[in-house]
């Protein structure tokens, strides 16, 4: 494994993600965490992916896309099984929806003691979904005093967050309880996306709202990932909490004007860089 430190360690899934109906556009890759990794590493920090792919004919699509973004794959491992497949419709208006998904290995995936070792020596962790996810947390705490976020709408059991993110869909009563609850949970600071309403962050008493930004929306596949991205990029830059979710925000809605969640096909890579 690499020696040199990383700014964030992400962990958790990946998946190969198919357009129904739109064989035009092939089969992309994403996931939660891969997704936050990409759009991460996108925006110049050094990033490590750890997850795990299938010994199948999926898997090297996944590293050879992840890897031509600039993420650092020493932490993914290969494992019997079948790469992790999600099959995608996606309205007139943009909305994805996912019609089946079929985890594969990634349902089974938990980093290795040396893995763990590189991942507590980053400057941040973040984690999307993650088989017992309140362990790894807890493994984490005891080697580093690293701060860790999570996607806590696909890994909801979670240990010490200095973020937890969470998604509330267009509901800004669902999404004041959830930040209530996350931060009755432990978190230090919670956020819940709003999709096209925006984003409510809270610590303590203190609440912080942003609205979103006007754009043509392609496809919101990867845009809840995409804001975690900029919300955690902003508050290694030093922004406070009202910055990172404006930050976050604008991430999310940059990532609705492609397909996929991030740039991968020749035209939109010109595009959007």
């Amino acid at each position: 494994m690499t020696s040199q430190p990383l700014d964030v360690a992400v962990v958790g899934d990946n998946t190969l993600d198919r357009y129904l109906d739109e064989p035009e556009i092939g089969d992309l890759i994403g996931g939660n965490a891969l997704n936050v990794a990409v759009q991460l590493a996108m925006m110049g920090l050094r990033v490590g992916y750890f997850g795990a792919v299938g010994d199948d004919e999926n898997a090297s699509a996944v590293a050879n896309a992840a890897a031509a973004r600039g993420v650092v794959l020493d932490g993914l491992v290969t494992m019997p099984g079948s790469t992790a497949l999600t099959t995608i419709s996606r309205t007139e208006q943009g909305d994805r929806r996912f019609e089946t998904e079929e985890f594969g290995v990634t349902a089974e995936y938990y980093p290795t003691s040396d893995a763990l070792e590189m991942i507590g020596a980053s400057r941040w962790v973040h984690v999307g979904m993650l088989p017992r996810s309140r362990a790894f947390g807890a493994s984490i705490a005891a080697m580093s005093p690293v701060p860790v976020s999570q996607d806590c709408s696909v890994s909801p059991e979670s240990h010490r967050l200095a973020v937890a993110f969470a998604s509330a869909g267009e509901d800004a009563v669902v999404a004041e309880a959830m930040v209530l609850e996350m931060l009755e949970n432990g978190a230090r600071t919670a956020v819940a996306t709003l999709g096209p309403e925006g984003a409510l962050a809270g610590r303590g008493a203190q609440r912080w709202r942003a609205m979103p930004m006007p754009v043509s929306v392609v496809d919101t596949t990867g845009a809840g990932d995409a804001f975690m991205a900029g919300f955690i990029a902003a508050t290694l830059d030093g922004e406070n909490v009202e910055g990172a979710l404006a930050a976050g925000v604008a991430r999310g809605s940059y990532a609705c004007q492609h397909v996929g969640g991030w740039p991968q096909r020749p035209a939109e890579i010109a595009s959007f860089g």
